[in-house]
C-alpha cells in the first residue's frame, strides 16, 4: 500500500488500520481523518520521534502540547484527575464527538505531553470509527492537531490537505469530506464551572445546560 490511502472512515478496511497501526507503533506519524477536521498525530508513547516530528512538520511551537484522541469514554479514568462531575455529564452527552475536555493530567502521562504551566492535557473521542480502531489496536491514544501548517485554514476533505504535510507524513488516510467540517469545541474543566476555550461544532448554551449550569 503507498503513503495516500482512500477509506471509508464509519466502514474501515481493516487492511487500512493495520498499515495505520504498524506504522504509529514504528514512530511514524499519520493523516487521518475524524468527524470534525483532518488530524496530524503519532502515538502518544514517552520519547516518540513522531511526535517531535509534528511540531517540525505543522511549524509548531514547542511551547504548544498536542490534544490525545482517545478510543472509550473510560480513556478518561486513566489519562486525567480530579475530574468534576458535571465533566462526566458532558462525556455521557458529547463522546464520541467534537468535544475536546481540557482535564489535569494523570500521573501515567508522558511530561512531554502535559503542558507544564498548570499540568493539563486536552482529550477528545472523536466519532470515526477509523481513528478509534486504530487507537484500540495501538494500544494508547493518538496525539493529534489539525492537520495544517500552523496558522493555515483547518483541512475539512482529503483534497484540502496541504502537499507539505502530505510529503513529510508516513501515511495519509483521505477518508473524503469529514462530516462536520467544524473544528471541536474546547471545554476547559479544571475549575468549579466549564470555560469554553474555542467555540466550535457544539454551541456553548447546549454545553453548559448539559452540565448543568
Amino acid at each position: 500500500m503507498g503513503k495516500i490511502v482512500t477509506v471509508d472512515q464509519n466502514s474501515p478496511a481493516s487492511c487500512v488500520v493495520d498499515q495505520a497501526v504498524v506504522i504509529a507503533r514504528a514512530g511514524g506519524v499519520l493523516i487521518v481523518p475524524t468527524d470534525s477536521v483532518y488530524g496530524i498525530g503519532a502515538a502518544a508513547i514517552a520519547g516518540n520521534p513522531g511526535h517531535e516530528r509534528i511540531f517540525e512538520i505543522k511549524r509548531r511551537q514547542r511551547t504548544q502540547t498536542l490534544p490525545w484522541l482517545v478510543g472509550s469514554k473510560e480513556d478518561v479514568e486513566r489519562y486525567a484527575q480530579h475530574v468534576p462531575a458535571w465533566t462526566r455529564a458532558l462525556i455521557d452527552a458529547y463522546w464520541p464527538g467534537a468535544l475536546t475536555l481540557v482535564v489535569k493530567a494523570a500521573k501515567a502521562v508522558p511530561d512531554e505531553y502535559v503542558l507544564p504551566d498548570d499540568r493539563t492535557i486536552a482529550l477528545r473521542m472523536p466519532a470515526s470509527k477509523l481513528v478509534c480502531e486504530i487507537i484500540e489496536r495501538l494500544g494508547v491514544p493518538l496525539a493529534t492537531t489539525s492537520a495544517n501548517i500552523h496558522g493555515h485554514p483547518s483541512a475539512v476533505s482529503g483534497g484540502s490537505l496541504e502537499q507539505a504535510l502530505i510529503d513529510q507524513a508516513d501515511l495519509t488516510i483521505d477518508g473524503g469530506p469529514a462530516p462536520l467540517a467544524i473544528a471541536s469545541t474546547i471545554v476547559d474543566c479544571t475549575g468549579d464551572t466549564p470555560r469554553i476555550v474555542r467555540e466550535g461544532a457544539i454551541l456553548p448554551e447546549e454545553l453548559l445546560a448539559t452540565a448543568g449550569f
